[in-house]
């Protein structure tokens, strides 16, 4: 398979049809994830340049990337006419990279990339439309629309988005954070897609306790599970002060804070620390929800 035809299958919805039944089943593809890659698999690396199959394989990973941006951009903006002023595009992507793992103000990002908001609002659904990013909305309970809050943006896979705002060096402390949470995200969604992990996932922020948020909250029946991801290889109980809050919820069936250490631990409160590891053989064992 060659560069194209592998960038075409990274953002492409495969639709499978039962003519018997009537129905349509749409799915997505995903970049690789861990239980894919096997003992192939590195955080590190994964962070870095991600997991799409062609830059995975690739000996360069940092020109593969560099090329399936400008892949992306040359076949499926330009030759689509997805947009009217390319120019103008190419100035938000970095700007939209920039936002990954943030809530996306429209007028803030439209500042910051120089273009009407109305424009950068279309802008945001092609993204979406072509799989690169995804919007986590607000957990928004019934009856309480003051606690609507702005969706958060992520993209895809952590080395596209570094390739997008032209930074694909060592990962630096300052996004690790960002682009492990957002990477745990498209491991969710990937086994989600494949298993029905939950109905629906958002994050928790309440607007009265605005430093107190919860990463994941994902929903299946009538019952909640939280996860807070901290790219940290140190527990501490200053951690939890979101994980904490959401028992405010009811139905909370799990808490869990995941970081980068080794010890597996509970608290007295019953929230369980997990090392990434567990959380990844939870996921690939169909575990995760007690």
């Amino acid at each position: 398979m060659d560069l194209l035809d592998e960038a075409r299958c990274q953002r492409l919805k495969t639709t499978t049809t039962n003519l018997l039944a009537g129905r349509a089943t749409l799915r997505t593809l995903f970049p690789l994830v861990p239980a894919e890659l096997g003992g192939d698999f590195d955080l590190d690396r994964v962070l870095r340049f991600g997991s799409v199959p062609v830059v995975w394989q690739a000996g360069d990973p940092r020109a593969a990337l560099d090329a399936y941006v400008q892949l992306y951009v040359r076949e499926e903006i330009r030759a689509e006419a997805l947009v009217r002023n390319l120019p103008a595009f190419l100035r938000f992507l970095p700007v939209a990279a920039l936002f990954h793992g943030q809530a996306i103000n429209v007028a803030g990002l439209a500042r910051d990339a120089a273009t009407a908001r109305t424009t950068v609002e279309g802008y945001v659904g092609i993204l979406q439309d072509t799989l690169l990013a995804t919007l986590l909305p607000a957990f928004e309970p019934r009856l309480r629309v003051r606690e609507r809050r702005h969706p958060k943006l992520y993209w895809v896979d952590p080395g596209v988005v570094r390739a997008a705002k032209r930074q694909l060096g060592p990962v630096g402390a300052e996004e690790r954070g960002a682009l492990l949470e957002g990477w745990i995200f498209t491991v969710l969604r990937a086994h989600n897609e494949a298993s029905e992990l939950y109905e629906e996932i958002a994050y928790w922020a309440p607007l009265q306790a605005r430093q107190t948020e919860v990463d994941f909250l994902l929903r299946r029946g009538r019952e909640y599970l939280a996860l807070e991801i901290k790219a940290q290889p140190r527990f501490s109980t200053a951690q939890l002060s979101g994980l904490r809050a959401v028992t405010d919820l009811p139905r909370v069936a799990r808490r869990v804070l995941v970081y980068l250490g080794e010890q597996r631990l509970r608290t007295e409160d019953g929230i369980e620390v997990w090392p990434l590891r567990s959380l990844l053989d939870a996921l690939a064992g169909g575990r995760l929800w007690p």
